[in-house]
């Protein structure tokens, strides 16, 4: 039996059907930055700032791949959405560390983006009962580009997902993303948000629901997002239309347990769904929210690093106390009503 004890239990999320079968989760996601997750390799690595975060040695990037996969394992959420991976080489080694050590069958899926400066990418790895039938990325036309309302996103990756509920097949567009970072890049990030809600427009025709999760850099605390950020924009989709708002799942965790990363306060991890998936659908079953954490302890190993000592001195820490990442993992978890 899985520990809840951190768990914000949704009892009254989505309202009960007419029947229910599952008091466990059957459907998880996990949005994680894993923070510069290099391996040792420097071949393709291009810019500076990229081989200078690549790990040290080997063994140092054994040892982290597979203290990730330990925490993955954990937990074994159908859906992983990770930022600040390297690329689709290092997915692929992480995959198969869950199979090897965990007998755990994930795949793997990324797509190049185009961040030449830091080199990072997206990506997702998935299991049962969650099946990847497409991947997409958006580009901005030049016609978008003249408006200078919108902004590109170097790293992002969606895909639609099938999930088979009572024989029935639900598809859920998930888009995983990285925004630009720093209190500067404020105004970059609603124009990039701009866009997503563009591509999601287009992607999500055939969904019926849809999760948007990642690292969105913004300053924003749940609950209290100022009507020109980025949250703003993808929250209510750029409509006027209320129906088609996101739910920010960061509300649902205690004030005191939001924080996702080495900051205080700092809350740059979110995940967004459609109200679908919040409330119940009377009558059938279909997925619904039961609970979301922040998983601190899943990143922090004997204690958070001092801030000055993990980003500037990350590999010369014991590595029983080198923590994971300076972000920590949210999961959310849905159960069949």
């Amino acid at each position: 039996m899985k520990n809840y004890s951190l768990l914000a239990l949704l009892m009254f999320a989505c309202v009960p059907g007419s029947t229910s079968v599952a008091a466990e989760p059957v459907f998880t996601v996990m949005t994680w930055n894993l923070e510069w997750f290099f391996d040792d390799s420097k071949q393709g690595n291009f810019s500076d700032l990229a081989q200078e975060k690549s790990a040290p040695t080997r063994g140092m990037w054994n040892w982290r791949r597979d203290a990730v996969a330990a925490a993955i394992a954990s937990e074994r959420p159908s859906i992983v959405a990770l930022q600040e991976v390297e690329g689709p080489r290092v997915l692929w080694y992480l995959a198969r560390a869950l199979d090897r050590e965990h007998a755990l069958k994930y795949e793997d899926y990324a797509i190049e983006g185009n961040d030449r400066y830091t080199e990072q990418d997206v990506g997702l790895l998935t299991k049962a009962p969650a099946e990847v039938l497409s991947l997409m990325m958006g580009d901005v036309t030049e016609r978008m580009r003249r408006t200078q309302r919108y902004a590109s996103v170097p790293k992002h990756l969606a895909a639609i997902v099938e999930v088979v509920v009572d024989g029935e097949t639900e598809t859920t567009l998930v888009v995983n993303v990285h925004l630009r970072s720093g209190v500067t890049g404020d105004q970059l990030r609603a124009k990039q948000a701009e866009s997503l809600n563009r591509w999601i427009q287009l992607w999500q025709q055939p969904t019926t629901h849809l999760i948007l999760l990642g690292d969105f850099n913004s300053d924003s605390t749940a609950g209290d997002v100022d009507a020109e950020s980025e949250l703003a924009v993808l929250l209510s989709r750029g409509t006027s239309d209320p129906s088609d708002d996101l739910v920010d799942l960061l509300e649902w965790v205690p004030v005191t347990a939001r924080q996702t990363h080495l900051l205080p306060g700092k809350q740059f991890d979110r995940i967004l769904v459609s109200r679908s998936l919040v409330e119940d659908e009377p009558g059938r079953l279909d997925l619904c929210l039961r609970g979301v954490a922040v998983r601190p302890e899943l990143s922090i190993r004997g204690g958070p690093d001092a801030a000055d000592e993990h980003w500037n001195h990350y590999w010369e820490i014991d590595s029983a106390s080198r923590d994971l990442s300076d972000h920590y993992p949210f999961i959310a978890e849905f159960e069949i009503r």
